[in-house]
């Protein structure tokens, strides 16, 4: 079972690299991320905030869209074309291709979540030009054009030469290469020199980073989830909503929890992504502790889990025939 569990999540994985969809919204996110210290700069001693803030939201809301569309490229497309008749045929359990498909749809944005965390982390240390006597961050400029240059070049090469899909391709050697940058970028200061100790990487970006990519497990849950009975609108619109609502759950149903029932029961079934947000910690210049990173990927382990549950018993007496 764990082989069948493994294909199918590598099958569903490399499918979903490879839709356009999944490129397009990670190149607009890098262009985000290369916008970021122009449009932050404006602001009057919040610059280096508000940079955090669009940083870490362009972060989940790219996560959110390609979670949204591949789960559902994943899942419901193989209903609608009726390409599920063929696995399902073969000794593969319903639940096994539900927990392949979320491992698949899981990983590939986890690569995606992943590049764009480096851009983030290239993106603050870069910071905002606050003055007129703040100079670039060469070392930062350099390797993003040479990461970004290689990668299109390697990518067109390989296309060309042994028609390798260039969004599949692209995102690896992006992965790869932008690796080697960050890991080149952490030893070098801004004068060039070997200087780790000025390498201007914080904690707190990293575990920013975590805790929005639980969020990003918990919205491809629900994807893999609200797929197996809809097609991709109601999907997108469903995935949204619980999104918005999950934002405003203590709003909602936190502050009627002590005296209403229907509130403890919205504030159970419904995500709590305010959770995975340090928006508040970011102006007020406090720290993440690790206990609350560990809560919060605790947090979404179960609620996934619960959710795929919930996504196998819907998919059981689901006809795919």
């Amino acid at each position: 079972m764990i082989l069948k569990l493994l294909v199918i999540a590598r099958n569903t994985f490399t499918e979903a690299i490879r839709q356009p969809v999944y490129a397009v919204i990670m190149a607009f996110a890098l262009f985000l991320f290369l916008m970021s210290p122009s449009v932050t700069m404006y602001t009057l001693d919040e610059d280096i905030k508000l940079l955090r803030e669009i940083g870490l939201s362009t972060l989940f809301l790219s996560g959110l869209f390609i979670a949204i569309f591949s789960a559902t490229g994943a899942v419901t497309e193989e209903i609608e074309t009726r390409t599920i008749t063929t696995v399902l045929s073969k000794p593969v359990s319903r639940p096994t291709f539900i927990a392949g498909k979320f491992l698949g749809v899981a990983a590939a944005v986890g690569l995606a979540h992943y590049i764009c965390t480096i851009a983030l982390l290239m993106t603050i240390r870069h910071g905002v030009l606050e003055n007129v006597t703040d100079t670039h961050d060469w070392p930062v400029l350099v390797t993003a054009i040479v990461v970004l240059v290689t990668t299109l070049l390697l990518t067109a090469f390989l296309n060309y030469t042994y028609d390798w899909p260039f969004g599949a391709a692209g995102t690896v050697i992006l992965a790869i290469l932008s690796t080697l940058g960050i890991v080149f970028l952490s030893v070098v200061d801004s004068e060039w020199r070997v200087n780790p100790a000025e390498n201007h990487f914080e904690m707190f970006e990293i575990y920013g980073s975590v805790l929005l990519y639980m969020a990003v497990i918990i919205i491809v849950a629900l994807a893999v989830m609200f797929s197996t009975r809809m097609n991709l609108v109601l999907t997108l619109v469903c995935c949204t909503s619980a999104f918005l609502i999950g934002l405003i759950s203590d709003y909602l149903f936190g502050r009627f929890a002590e005296t209403a029932l229907w509130a403890k029961v919205g504030r159970v079934i419904v995500p709590n992504f305010q959770v995975f947000w340090i928006s508040d910690a970011i102006y007020e210049g406090a720290s993440v502790p690790a206990k609350y990173l560990a809560v919060g990927v605790v947090y979404a382990v179960l609620y996934s889990a619960g959710i795929l549950t919930l996504a196998v018993a819907l998919f059981q007496k689901r006809q795919v025939g």
